[in-house]
């Protein structure tokens, strides 16, 4: 068996969405596997939502790979690490592209997008049935992934080493539940997406608290003041955490925030309880 059939038997295929899932998860822990290999997590840690699904066990999937530095450093390049993912891929027989995004002088995020160029043959799938499937899939569109890597992040946060098996055994370092749990926070409360709703953060918004996760209210602090919607002399404390998170649930669109994160979601039924009381029950059982 290859190795991207073996990470691939993990997975339910019986549908088109959950076959382009599964492809771009495999894709995002191959390209993990490269940045590892080129020494990148000696300066970065992993975070956000697939870092959570990756080495946590979220339970929805997620598109980009966020990365934070683990010291400010302004004019860091991504693209030296660009051979190192390049090659894993190679090894595999997928051919890729990578291409660096145009940096907005007054943004912290060094991008990179992640374009697979030979979806189905490498994947030497032989149930016909999904074969035929995944041929409908690429003359439709191509895996894409975008690598976001933050160059001046909010600091105060800890860090720890998770072991992946596959492709092969490597370590990544990633920031400690806790302050994930703050970054998720910090989306919540301070996302400007205007009229949209990113129902994926009230999703793991959800996760956190089922899972008992603490919550670092220092780094969620240090977030909000470097982002603009606290001031540096406010102290964030448990108070005035939940009557910013009580706000905001008042202005849920809860129909909006479901209709947004299904596509990520198999179990449609977990959305019956989604109400603005219960997100107010969840806010209650936060631990700090």
């Amino acid at each position: 068996m290859s190795i991207i059939k073996q990470m691939l038997s993990k997975y339910d295929l019986s549908s088109e969405n959950e076959r382009v899932n599964a492809l771009k998860e495999i894709f995002q822990e191959i390209t993990l596997l490269g940045l590892y290999r080129g020494n990148f997590f000696s300066k970065a840690a992993f975070y956000g939502g697939t870092a959570l699904r990756i080495l946590y066990g979220l339970n929805r999937f997620s598109e980009d790979l966020d990365f934070s530095l683990l010291e400010k450093k302004t004019d860091f390049n991504i693209e030296p690490y660009f051979p190192f993912i390049i090659n894993e891929f190679e090894a595999l027989g997928i051919n890729v592209e990578l291409t660096k995004k145009s940096k907005n002088d007054k943004s912290n995020i060094e991008s990179a997008f992640l374009k697979d160029n030979t979806i189905i043959h490498t994947l030497e799938i032989k149930n016909e049935r999904i074969e035929n499937s995944f041929e409908n899939f690429r003359n439709k569109k191509r895996i894409k992934i975008k690598i976001e890597v933050d160059t001046n992040p909010p600091l105060k946060f800890q860090t720890e080493v998770k072991t992946l098996l596959l492709p092969v055994t490597f370590n990544i370092v990633s920031m400690t539940l806790p302050n994930l749990f703050a970054g998720k926070m910090h989306a919540v409360l301070c996302r400007k997406w205007q009229m949209r709703v990113k129902g994926r953060d009230w999703y793991d918004f959800e996760w956190y608290v089922k899972n008992h996760s603490k919550l670092n209210l220092e780094h969620l602090q240090q977030r909000m003041i470097e982002s603009g919607d606290l001031s540096p002399d406010t102290k964030l404390d448990i108070k005035l955490f939940t009557e910013l998170l009580y706000n905001k649930i008042e202005k849920l669109n809860i129909s909006k925030a479901i209709e947004e994160v299904k596509p990520y979601i198999k179990e449609s039924g977990i959305f019956d309880f989604w109400n603005k009381d219960y997100f107010r029950l969840l806010t209650e059982k936060i631990v700090f």
